[in-house]
């Protein structure tokens, strides 16, 4: 494993790390046929013969194996196969957490074609978007939100060839003695999954996966996470919304590479919660706003639960060091992005870091740190982190302008401001965009906000840049309070000059009730810039 610090230096890695990839390598093999990856459509085929009468799934007090999962998938590929989706057809998925969503997916999978997860809480405009820039050829969507996107009548739906929803999963035909399907499989560098982002600047692009992409990053992520202390019994505590590509690699592609069982939460609600907790997860991923809720609620049963992962956005210290004073267990903050497939780095062995270090980066990521000129910067400098692997997007569908914008002779632009330390440890500073340029010197919003939410009273906190004619950007901060709490905006430049250099202190504050999150739980900065 190499960290890439500039062009001629490399870090030598720790005899644990050595192990890390010894484990990789090991267990890449289960996944390989002749020296060469399989493809994503064996998945659940591979699970059904090696662990066939473990459990799998579990929801709203069912559960099935993964035979019951291998054959219920295969009928539903079947009906798919009959009204004519072929290989590398592109199939939307519109469904909340269930049973079904894994069902329908990995079905999509079984017969070559390309799963387009849709994002449940787009408006109705973006919905039409994804639609009709995916060339879909059909969609399944769960009957509850058929309603909510007008499916049955929508113009924007003329062009697919038929609608599937849960009345389409076979759930009467008995289970066999063995399950009679042949999945169809393609060359691994091919397309099978596009994953659209949330947007933020212009229209959402489709980030394109590839076979090869997503076992490589789940293999990458089970060497990091599974190999010290994996049970034969592992339960993934599946709640985050199941469209997003975290979810995906964390609750979908791991469980079933490991033979493990996924207990599914419908949503994110305290009971639901609470009442999946009881069924004793052993592995629990999550948001940062997902862990702040289990603080709010105090007593949640966690006991169970053997490591805890932090995803999606940064983790500030004040949850990191409240769920450790309240549970007395560690949260392992780990980084990635839709591009990367998505997880390029989790810290899960060093307590002392600060929140913004996100451990070392995977086996077989390599990491580049540069400045705007695209020189490669030394260890402890702040630029933009490049990464490169073979779990990098192939691109992004239909945008090869957009592509070419992020993707250099194979390194990727993440678009995020990093350092790595003499250790070989990643720092995630904050995404470039939201960088804060005052009077010459840089703002990182992170550091502001993380000083702003050591405040006991202080609930939320985002920091943005405005334009100012005479400075080039100011700070302005954002504030929600908890409950009736009061503060004075005196009282928070106090906190701040305490804490950070004078052009760092935003230059106004404004309150909130909340402020706006987005599906997975990140403040959306985008909204905020319209105050």
């Amino acid at each position: 494993m190499k960290f890439f610090y500039n062009k001629s230096k490399t870090l030598n890695v720790s005899s644990e790390h050595k192990s890390e990839e010894t484990a990789f390598y090991n267990m890449k093999k289960d996944f390989e046929r002749d020296g060469q990856l399989i493809h994503v459509s064996e998945l659940l085929h591979l699970a059904y013969k090696k662990y066939p009468n473990k459990v799998a799934l579990i929801s709203d007090g069912k559960q099935i194996t993964y035979k019951e999962f291998y054959f219920r998938s295969a009928l539903f590929a079947k009906k798919m196969q009959h009204l004519g989706v072929n290989p590398r057809d592109k199939i939307l998925l519109c469904s909340g957490n269930s049973i079904d969503f894994y069902i329908a997916y990995f079905a999509i999978w079984m017969i070559g074609a390309v799963i387009v997860p849709v994002n449940i809480f787009l408006h109705e405009k973006e919905f039409a978007y994804v639609v009709s820039n995916s060339d879909a050829k059909a969609i399944f969507v769960s009957n509850d939100l058929k309603s909510k996107f007008d499916v049955t009548s929508n113009t924007d739906m003329a062009n697919l060839d038929f609608i599937l929803d849960d009345s389409d999963i076979d759930w009467e035909s008995k289970v066999p003695k063995e399950v009679d399907f042949k999945v169809t499989t393609l060359p691994v560098e091919e397309l099978a999954l596009i994953l659209y982002t949330s947007g933020t600047t212009g229209k959402p692009k489709g980030v394109m996966l590839s076979s090869k992409n997503i076992i490589t990053n789940s293999l990458q992520d089970y060497a990091r996470l599974m190999f010290i202390n994996k049970s034969e019994n592992d339960r993934f505590f599946s709640v985050l919304p199941l469209f997003h590509v975290f979810a995906q690699n964390t609750c979908m592609w791991l469980p079933v590479m490991a033979g493990a069982a996924a207990i599914i939460v419908k949503k994110i609600d305290r009971k639901l919660i609470m009442q999946g907790l009881t069924l004793k997860p052993t592995l629990f991923f999550g948001f940062p706003a997902l862990y702040g809720l289990l603080c709010l609620l105090k007593t949640a049963p966690l006991d169970s639960v053997r490591m805890f992962v932090s995803g999606a956005d940064a983790m500030p210290d004040k949850i990191r060091m409240a769920f450790a004073l309240i549970y007395g267990r560690k949260i392992c903050a780990g980084y990635g992005l839709t591009e990367a497939a998505p997880v390029i780095a989790v810290n899960h062995e060093n307590e002392s870091l600060a929140t913004h270090y996100v451990g070392y980066p995977l086996n077989g990521v390599q990491c580049d740190i540069r400045d705007d000129a695209g020189n490669s910067l030394s260890r402890n400098n702040i630029g933009t982190l490049w990464v490169k692997g073979d779990n990098i997007m192939m691109g992004y569908y239909k945008s090869q302008e957009e592509t070419d914008k992020v993707l250099v002779d194979g390194w990727l632009n993440t678009g995020d401001l990093g350092s790595i330390n003499s250790q070989g440890y990643l720092s995630i500073s904050g995404r470039n965009k939201d960088l804060i340029i005052h009077k010459g010197f840089n703002i990182y919003p992170q550091e502001v906000e993380n000083i702003l939410l050591s405040h006991p009273k202080i609930m939320q906190a985002a920091v943005i840049g405005k334009e100012d004619s005479s400075t080039g950007q100011i700070p302005i901060a954002f504030v929600a309070l908890k409950g009736k709490e009061k503060i004075s905006e005196g009282l928070l430049r106090e906190l701040c000059a305490a804490n950070l250099a004078n052009y760092k202190i935003p230059k106004k504050f404004i309150y909130m009730d909340s402020l706006p999150m987005n599906a997975t739980g990140k403040i959306d900065k985008k909204i905020l810039q319209q105050y």
